[in-house]
């Protein structure tokens, strides 16, 4: 399958028609003096059929369909790997050029089938737990780069028949456009650090021309960037999801470093302001489970509190070890013991089943390939990053 259109004429880089909305599409044939009703065929044709060649597109005039071949192209980034766990988790290595690559993970279940996607190369948040953050930072992906990976992931989970699942309702083979139910940004990157190109992808995503998601099944992942959860509850609320991770500013500083910056009283104050638009009514908070350091039962009671000032649920982490982190996973014990108390006290809690870990596609194993211009992954191997870490407060290990 092609994914390049070659240019004949214009010596101009041809427009990449994959991160242009209905919208968009129709104001560029105007601009060429086309009906703007070209844009939603090609919105179509693209992103509803997945087709990346403009002379498979039957319905557009010939002479329409060579003027597209000569000035645009339908590309997203192509795939170094493929993985597929034990579970039929997979998980692509795309390419982004410059020597980086990122990683999109798909979560096949009976009832859905999830796409975690990645917003940027890298991470600058840097949290000591997550492997993206320890591989640095390089750049924020742009709206075809982001929605190329649903775009790929889609055609190739129906061109390859790796996903059987049944409709529950109907016993009839999935739909093409229910096999990827729900997308969740919570690949590498801080999503609302590439806020404009994430509204961008958000928008193609809902769209009924294009993939129409469910607002409800589309969520933001977050680690607390509060000025853009306003924005966001304005301009696009869909579900969101905060990685809380600690349940005081003390232990949040070093586990989410922007907590720094956004301290928890204004990242509640924040949550609470986004429901006012959100399209569920409440906010997912994910704490990720770190023997000895956020575990004990007195955090338990400390996010209690936390926990009754947002309408919420909490959904914990078992923690993926890698090798840099210096840090373990809680055992199942302390998780179920975390998880009765705060469910005792009448919060929704949840305990995320471990997927695709024999592929490093568990939450926080992504990691890519990224060209790092922040210079995290030298300051953490010279020891720089890792004396913060020693600051944690760490307790007596018990199972």
């Amino acid at each position: 399958m092609s994914h390049v259109q070659p240019l004949s004429i214009s010596t101009d880089p041809p427009i990449n028609l994959m991160g242009l909305d209905p919208a968009a599409l129709a104001l560029l044939m105007s601009e060429w003096g086309d009906k703007p009703f070209r844009g939603k065929q090609l919105s179509r044709w693209i992103h509803q059929r997945g087709v990346s060649s403009f002379q498979d597109m039957t319905d557009l005039a010939l002479s329409f369909r060579e003027r597209l071949a000569t000035r645009c192209e339908v590309a997203c980034s192509s795939v170094l790997a493929r993985h597929v766990s034990r579970d039929h988790t997979h998980k692509w290595l795309f390419d982004v050029g410059a020597g980086n690559a990122v990683e999109t993970v798909y979560i096949p279940e009976d009832d859905r089938g999830t796409l975690c996607i990645s917003s940027q190369a890298g991470c600058a948040v840097a949290c000591p737990f997550c492997s993206t953050g320890y591989q640095g930072f390089n750049r924020n992906l742009s709206v075809a780069e982001i929605v190329g990976q649903l775009w790929w992931a889609r055609h190739d989970l129906t061109q390859s028949g790796a996903v059987t699942r049944l409709s529950q309702a109907d016993s009839e083979p999935m739909p093409d456009q229910r096999i990827i139910s729900n997308v969740v940004f919570m690949g590498m990157g801080e999503p609302l650090l590439n806020y404009d190109a994430v509204l961008g992808s958000l928008r193609l995503m809902l769209d009924d021309l294009a993939y129409g998601l469910s607002r409800r099944r589309v969520t933001i992942s977050t680690s607390g960037v509060v000025p853009m959860m306003d924005r966001l509850g304005q301009d696009c609320p869909v579900a969101l999801a905060v990685s809380l991770h600690a349940p005081n500013d003390a232990l949040r500083d070093r586990l989410v470093p922007l907590n720094k910056k956004y301290p928890i009283a204004e990242l509640l104050a924040a949550c609470n302001r986004y429901l006012a638009h959100a399209p569920r009514d409440f906010i997912t908070f994910e704490y990720i489970m770190l023997d000895s350091v956020n575990d004990e039962l007195s955090h338990a009671r400390e996010l209690i509190d936390l926990a009754h000032q947002v309408p919420c649920k909490i959904n914990l982490i078992p923690f993926n070890p890698f090798t840099q982190s210096g840090l373990n996973r809680s055992s199942a014990n302390r998780v179920r013991a975390f998880s009765q108390c705060l469910q005792e006290a009448g919060i929704v809690t949840t305990v995320r089943k471990t997927r695709g870990d024999d592929i490093d596609a568990a939450c926080g194993q992504l990691a890519g390939d990224i060209q790092d211009r922040t210079r995290v992954k030298q300051r953490r191997e010279n020891g720089i990053t890792q004396s913060k870490l020693q600051d944690i407060p760490v307790v007596e290990s018990r199972q």
